[in-house]
């Protein structure tokens, strides 16, 4: 298994350039095609207007505006794109939903990469949105983006549907890393039945000819992310596999813990599934 497509939301905003490099450099390590996709929406604004003469002057005009900013983000994507096989789609639609769509084209996601303020969803696709709807793998990449060696790796392991999909999803980047520490983070009670489960994906990995190593380790709950970041800055890693948990209520995405600190406060790569 390999990475041979990598899709990328692309924004007229200079600000998510390291998301474009991010997905490039992905791209380029593994020979695979970059899609970008340009993706917006209208701006829906109600107009009292009984004859509908100006809200059919103002559905132009934020036709006009959208097609603008995609042609800008096609522009940025070009440039960044630069050097790997690529091509540029675009859509009038919500970006999420036009990403999630578009994955069945694609191996891999390439998410983040962009300041962490709170955007519009007509402009932005959100990692949550694109990890539990597209079936896919994202890569969320941190704020200032930057290249994935992916020389070491830790696996976040959760003896879950979740991480089982995290695990194989990531199978391009373990096998080619030098070091990959699987970690549970559970209580004292559990510390027993931890390492032997990371001991069984380790044992695992090594079958799919990965150089993978068992770790576990006690914290509560909430340290969890904080215990696998502290790991990951000890063996030197850049990226984090996890599983992303989530369930939808009432329109909106409830996310695990893990899965909230992963995604709004990300310090390093991160490859999600779920």
């Amino acid at each position: 298994m390999t990475y041979k497509s990598i899709l990328v939301h692309g924004e007229s905003n200079p600000a998510t350039a390291p998301r474009l490099d991010a997905a490039a450099a992905v791209a380029r390590q593994f020979d695979a095609e970059l899609i970008g996709l340009g993706a917006e929406m209208l701006d829906w604004v109600g107009v009292s207007d009984p004859y509908g003469i100006m809200a059919a002057d103002w559905l132009t005009i934020m036709r006009e505006q959208v097609e603008l900013d995609l042609s800008a983000a096609e522009k940025l994507f070009e440039a960044h794109a630069a050097g790997v096989s690529h091509r540029w789609l675009r859509q009038m639609d919500p970006p999420a939903q036009a990403m999630a769509r578009l994955a069945r084209s694609a191996d891999l996601i390439v998410a983040g990469g962009a300041p962490l303020k709170p955007s519009p969803t007509r402009f932005s696709a959100d990692p949550a949105d694109l990890a539990l709807l597209s079936g896919r793998p994202v890569l969320v990449a941190p704020p200032s983006g930057g290249t994935l060696r992916a020389e070491q790796i830790v696996v976040a392991w959760k003896d879950s549907r979740e991480a089982r999909r995290a695990v194989a999803d990531a199978l391009p980047f373990l096998k080619r890393a030098e070091d990959v520490v699987v970690m549970e983070i559970s209580d004292a009670d559990q510390a027993g039945d931890a390492i032997a489960r990371a001991s069984d994906v380790a044992e695992h990995l090594k079958r799919h000819g990965v150089k993978a190593r068992p770790v576990a380790k006690i914290a509560i709950p909430e340290r969890v992310s904080v215990e696998l970041n502290i790991e990951a800055e000890a063996i030197g890693a850049d990226l984090i596999v996890s599983g992303a948990y989530g369930h939808n209520r009432l329109r909106e995405w409830v996310l695990g813990g893990v899965t909230q600190d992963f995604l709004h406060a990300p310090e390093r790569f991160v490859l999600l599934s779920h």
